[in-house]
This record gives C-alpha cells, sequence and structure tokens, in this order.
C-alpha cells in the first residue's frame, strides 16, 4: 500500500445518522433508558480504542485535548498563521477518522490511518494551541510519546495482525500464532472462552509465563470472587489469569447501566442489566452470556441494546471480542416485514441446499427487527446484526436479527460507481438500497441463523445418528464433529469469520432468487426480477472493486474478512463460466468492466453458488477445518496471472478508490429533568463538536493515558 492509501482525503464523505423521528417518539421514562445506555457505550467504546493498536489510546487523548482547549473555529484561526487550510482540513479528517474508527487503524479494513499534513506542520499546531498555553510540559509530553507512532509506515505498522505482519494489542508484541494455539489449548482445556480477554507473554526464571488478562473493574487484589484457577502449568508454561482489564472504563459502564435499570420496561430487560453488570465487574463471561438468554428473551423492545466483548474480527487468531454496544429505536413498519419472512423461515430453511440432518432441529424463532440507531459505539456501524455469537446459545436456545434501517441508505448515499455499463449503473444506483435490506435480511436471519454443529457431548452422547448420517459431498460416513469445549470459534480461529460472512452471503443470494422471497418485501413482477438482478450485480462489484482494496499485497492477508468472502464469491461465480459474469480490461491499466447475465442466473448461478454452500455448511458442521481450508484458500487467492490477474487489476481498482463513509452520530443530555437529543452537522467538524460534547475529556484522557502506560512495557 502507497502511503497515500493510509491518508484520508480531504473529500472524505461524512453522513448524518438521522434517528429524531424514532427518538421523538419515545416517552419520557424510554428517553431515559435510551440515554444512560448510550453513555454506558460511549464509555465502553473507549475501550475499542485501547485494543486497536498500542498507541491508540495516546492519540485519541493527545486529539480530543487538541480540540477541547478552544472552539474549532478559533483553532482554526489560530493555525491558518502557521499552516495551509487545507492542512487544517486534513488534521481535521484525521480526527474524524480517528474517532469513527475507534483508534487509527480503520474499522473496515484493519490498515492504518495517518494525518494528511506532515509531522512538523502538525507540531506547530501543537505549540499554538490553548491547552499547551495552559500546560505546556504536560502536552508535549503526550505529542511526543505519539508523534511517531502516529506516522509510522513500517511494514509491520501498516495493518492489524500477528506481530510478525502486522499490530495487534489482543498479544503482547512477543506472541506469534503459536504462541496463541498453546493459549487456545489452555483455554479449551479449562472450559473457557476467550471473548473478555487479552493475552502477555513473560518469562520467569526461564519459564514461558503467558497472563490471561480478564476485562473487569474488580482487579486481581479483589479477592471477594474467584472463579477461576489463578495459576496453572500446561504443556511446560505457566498460565496466569489475572483480572482488572479496563477496570476504570467498565466501572463507568457498569455505573451506567446500573442507572438504565431505572428505567427498564420489564423484569426481563432489568434481569439482563443486572447480568451485564455482574459480568463487567467480575470479568464473568458466563454472566454475559446469561444477560444474552434475558435479551433474546425480550420480544419486540421499543427500545433496542446490547453491550460487550462481542464481535472477534479484529483478534489475529479470531476468538477475542472487540467491545461494542449499540442503543436504537424500533423501525415498525419495516419490522412488519422481516415478521413475515421470520414467520416463513422454516419453510425457506428447506429450500438450502444441504439435507435436513445438517440443519438444526428446530428453527428458534428470533426476534427480527429494523431499528433506527441511536448511539453505536466500537470501530464501526455494521448494516444488520445476528447475535449472541456464543454457540450454545445460538445452536440450542435462540438469537436475534437487528437490521439497522438508518445505517443503510446513509451507506448509499452519493457513492460513486466504477467498471459497470451505463445500463448497470443506472439500475444499482436505483434499487442499490431496497436490494441490500433484502440482502441483509436473509444474510442475518437465515444465513447465520442457519445450520447445525455436529457435537459429541462430554458424557458421549451425540446430537446426530453417528452410525448413520452421510456425508452429501463424499457420500461416505460422517468422521468429524464438534468435541466438548470446542467452538466453532476455536476450531476455525483466524479463518472462521471471513468463512462464516461467506455462508452469509452466499445464504442471501441463493434465496434472493425466490420470488416468494421478495414478495415479502413488497417486489413483484419486473421490479422483483431488477432487485434480484441488482442484489447478485452488487455482490460481483463488490468482490472485484471493493473487496481487492482489503488486499495487502506485500503480506497476501485480507484485511477484512466480508472483503474477503465478496472476493471468494466472484471467484465462485466466474469458475462456474458460461458468460454467468466476465471482467475485461477495457483500457490497459487504467479500466476494467463487470457484467453479470441475468438471465443465467437462476440457472448457472443458482447451481454454483448452491454447490458451494452445501460445502462451506458440511465443512462447518463436521468441524472440518482441514477441508474448509483448502477450499477457502482456493478462492482467496488473489492471482498474478491467468484470465482474471486480480493482483494486476487492483492497481486500476485502487486508482478508482472511494473513501468509506463516516457517520456523525446524535447525543442525548438530560436538561430540566427531560432528555433532549442534540445533532451535528455533517462534516468533520460537527463529528469532533460531537465527540467533545459526549465525554469529559480530562477525565478519560487520563484514563487512556494511564491505560497506555500500563501496557507499553508488553508492546
Amino acid at each position: 500500500m502507497t502511503v497515500k492509501e493510509h491518508i484520508l482525503p480531504n473529500d472524505q464523505p461524512v453522513s448524518d445518522l438521522d434517528c429524531e423521528v424514532a427518538f421523538n417518539a419515545l416517552t419520557d421514562n424510554e428517553k431515559l433508558y435510551a440515554h444512560y445506555l448510550s453513555q454506558a457505550c460511549w464509555s465502553g467504546g473507549l475501550i475499542t480504542v485501547v485494543q486497536t493498536s498500542p498507541e491508540s489510546p495516546l492519540i485519541v487523548s493527545f486529539l480530543l485535548q487538541l480540540f477541547s482547549g478552544q472552539s474549532i473555529n478559533d483553532l482554526k484561526c489560530k493555525a491558518l498563521e502557521k499552516i495551509s487550510e487545507d492542512e487544517f482540513s486534513a488534521l481535521l479528517v484525521y480526527t474524524s477518522g480517528v474517532l469513527a474508527n475507534a483508534g487509527n487503524y480503520k474499522g473496515f479494513g484493519d490498515s492504518k490511518i495517518i494525518p494528511g499534513l506532515p509531522l512538523e506542520k502538525l507540531e506547530e499546531v501543537v505549540k499554538i494551541s490553548d491547552v499547551y498555553s495552559k500546560q505546556p510540559k504536560l502536552f508535549q509530553d503526550l505529542w511526543d510519546s505519539c508523534k511517531v507512532a502516529m506516522y509510522s509506515l513500517s511494514d509491520k505498522d501498516k495493518s492489524l495482525g500477528f506481530w510478525d505482519k502486522g499490530v495487534t494489542t489482543y498479544f503482547s508484541s512477543n506472541c506469534t500464532i503459536e504462541d496463541s494455539k498453546i493459549v487456545n489449548a489452555y483455554l479449551k482445556s479449562i472450559k473457557m472462552e476467550a471473548y473478555n480477554c487479552r493475552t502477555f507473554k513473560t518469562v520467569e526464571d526461564g519459564k514461558t509465563v503467558y497472563e490471561i488478562r480478564l476485562a473487569s473493574v474488580l482487579t486481581s487484589s479483589d479477592t471477594s470472587q474467584v472463579f477461576m484457577p489463578a495459576e496453572a502449568e500446561f504443556q511446560g508454561c505457566l498460565f496466569r489469569i489475572t483480572r482488572g482489564d479496563y477496570s476504570e472504563l467498565l466501572k463507568r459502564v457498569a455505573g451506567h447501566l446500573t442507572s438504565a435499570k431505572e428505567y427498564a420496561a420489564s423484569c426481563t430487560e432489568r434481569h439482563m442489566l443486572e447480568e451485564y453488570i455482574e459480568s463487567f465487574t467480575t470479568g464473568s463471561l458466563d454472566a454475559h452470556k446469561n444477560g444474552s438468554r434475558h435479551w433474546i428473551k425480550d420480544k419486540g423492545p421499543i427500545i433496542e441494546t446490547y453491550i460487550g466483548f462481542i464481535e472477534t474480527y479484529r483478534d489475529p487468531a479470531g476468538q477475542r471480542g472487540e467491545f461494542e454496544g449499540f442503543v436504537a429505536m424500533v423501525n415498525k413498519e419495516m419490522s412488519k416485514k422481516f415478521g413475515t419472512l421470520l414467520e416463513s423461515a422454516p419453510t425457506f430453511l428447506k429450500k438450502l441446499p444441504w439435507p435436513s440432518a445438517f440443519e438444526k432441529d428446530t428453527f428458534l424463532k428470533p426476534d427480527f427487527t429494523s431499528l433506527d440507531v441511536l448511539t453505536f459505539s466500537g470501530s464501526g456501524i455494521p448494516a444488520g446484526i445476528n447475535i449472541p455469537n456464543y454457540d450454545e446459545i445460538r445452536q440450542n436456545e435462540g438469537f436475534k436479527n437487528v437490521s439497522l434501517g438508518n445505517v443503510i441508505p446513509a451507506s448509499f448515499m452519493g457513492r460513486k460507481i466504477s467498471f459497470l455499463s451505463s445500463e448497470d449503473e443506472a439500475l444499482l444506483i436505483k434499487h442499490a438500497v431496497t436490494s441490500f435490506e433484502v440482502q441483509v435480511a436473509l444474510h442475518e436471519l437465515l444465513g447465520h441463523g442457519s445450520g447445525k454443529l455436529l457435537r459429541n457431548s462430554e458424557t458421549g452422547s451425540f446430537n446426530f445418528d453417528k452410525d448413520t448420517l452421510l456425508d452429501p459431498i463424499t457420500h461416505e460416513k460422517v468422521t468429524s464433529w464438534y468435541e466438548e469445549g470446542e467452538t466453532y470459534d476455536s476450531l476455525f480461529t483466524t479463518l472462521g469469520s471471513a468463512y462464516e460472512e461467506c455462508r452469509a452471503e452466499c445464504v442471501g443470494l441463493y434465496l434472493s432468487l425466490d420470488k416468494d422471497v421478495l414478495k415479502i418485501f413488497g417486489h413483484e413482477g419486473e421490479a422483483a426480477d431488477d432487485v434480484m438482478f441488482v442484489n447478485w450485480l452488487s455482490m460481483v462489484w463488490n468482490g472485484a472493486s471493493k473487496a481487492l482494496e482489503m488486499y495487502q499485497p506485500v503480506t497476501k492477508t485480507w484485511l477484512q474478512s466480508h472483503s474477503q468472502a465478496r472476493f471468494v464469491i466472484l471467484q465462485v461465480l466466474l469458475e462456474a463460466g458460461e458468460g454467468l459474469v466476465t471482467v475485461t480490461e477495457t483500457e490497459s491499466n487504467q479500466n476494467l468492466l463487470l457484467a453479470l447475465d441475468r438471465t443465467k442466473l437462476p440457472t448457472v448461478g443458482k447451481r454454483a453458488i448452491g454447490d458451494f454452500l452445501l460445502k462451506l455448511q458440511v465443512y462447518k458442521s463436521c468441524a472440518n477445518v482441514e477441508e474448509a481450508t483448502k477450499l477457502f484458500d482456493k478462492y482467496s487467492e488473489v492471482r498474478e496471472n491467468g484470465p482474471h490477474p486480480w493482483a494486476k487489476w487492483r492497481d486500476i481498482v485502487m486508482a478508482h478508490k472511494q473513501p468509506r463513509k463516516i457517520f456523525v452520530q446524535a447525543n442525548t443530555a438530560i436538561k430540566d429533568g427531560k432528555v433532549i437529543l442534540k445533532r451535528y452537522e455533517p462534516n468533520c467538524e460537527g463529528l469532533i463538536q460531537s465527540w467533545l460534547d459526549r465525554i469529559n475529556v480530562p477525565e478519560f484522557s487520563r484514563i487512556l493515558e494511564d491505560l497506555w502506560d500500563k501496557d507499553r512495557k508488553h508492546f
């Protein structure tokens, strides 16, 4: 990646995440509930800053203090005496990018973000700021501590990953993937999952010591509650479980959740929050699972929320969760359509291309709603979510699907399209939002919500007929399954996220061919055909134009799970042949033309995706990591030569790259006993101001700097 690819452009698009109508429809109690939940999310969201990179806590503290000393306009007036307007704009864009991504690496893509103005120019701004004039030594020390890392673009610094190829704070810098395997084996032996922990390796008296640091308010000095062995020997190494990671931030999360509990609408919501508070206080993952059990029983709430260590995309070992939290209001009109899809789900599941033995014995009907997001903290805002991610709950008790309704149109607004004919471009623009709503619904409900994991329990009883079940690919008896203590994440590790996203995307494509599905969303006749075609066309377009932006040629690694999944699907469709998908280099080293034959989607397209989807599901069901890896690696390869030289074409893709949108979110505040909603201009100034209004800068800057100081000897 060139230096330019790590700099957000000065025309970086910024969109307003509008939720005003939905928020104003809430009662006073509901607004108070939403307010305190939002405060909990924003406090916890700063954990993501610490999880992103070693320097992120310092950079965020530095930027917030820089802009909090005076108004943005006053700082600009002073700065323009030293730097150009473009350079100040670059500072605003960088600050917005870091805050929106909860750190100095992109939430979607995991590549580093550096400022678009020279270091010495930013230093000029530091020296004229009000915070510098008031505390010159302290602010100079802060700047000196983060400026080199802020601008560094060594090969290792360019992206997240294990320390031989990238940067991570989930493991200390002396840990490799081999260390992660030893840690994984130990965690399996004590039946512990890694969602809410990090690993730090040291050597004591010649012996390797792994510290498994749990996220909790309580620290290891508090012995009132012990639920894990503090120390144990395993494979010649010493394992030490400690508590208190992110303690000061989680203390504030628990406090705000306690306040929110007073305004909960039901006992179920109160019990849910009590379990979350217990989890964040003690570090107990079981408590968070219990909170999730209450959550899935809370059907159709007016205010929907979920919070904790959830998605494992950014852990290089694929098991530790990034902290995120959201608060949203139900969009009743779209939720009605989802409700109809939900009622028909058992029928549609039978149409998927695997035998019934590989599907759950009973479809666990989830809550499925469309939400207008008020608050989403973390490294980015998705379009839809299927949670919780705990295997035993998803498989046996249930889950929830949410589509983030106000995110989808905001994401597509003003997007530029390359590599398509004018006719296809017009169709894609016209139906992008409606087709994506269909894909998100199918992806979340029937993609992530489908499929059975074949298991052997601790007592030796299987959840399938081991003696008769045949593998539909080999037509021989099934020979592999999940043993006690094994989960999808613990077995599929680094492959897991992209593989599962690919499986869910394929389910969406496959079922979008069904006219009954499209009818649920109000699409019939020619309009339905167009929506279906655009859904497949979007996948092809994303698999080429957007996915390759997330590929790193130097290390030959994918930086984003969804992007890798979409590239894989494109390769499957290209391999199907028969003119289904064609890619032509129309101008040498300058332009491509992607074409999809819509007449062949019900035949060639359906057959190709169906055959591939069958393999994805069977390998997942049977815990067949070896075959799954072979299959996925084959289609993930970015080839130098052949009929589709994607390694060469990536340069063309990068030349047409459009920056990904970032969102300005509203704040809530209590005034005269009532909760008010404060919105901001959809620009960098508005986004920065929203953060300055959102948190107590001196308080949270101190916490971030303390967390950096505690960790720095490990990185």
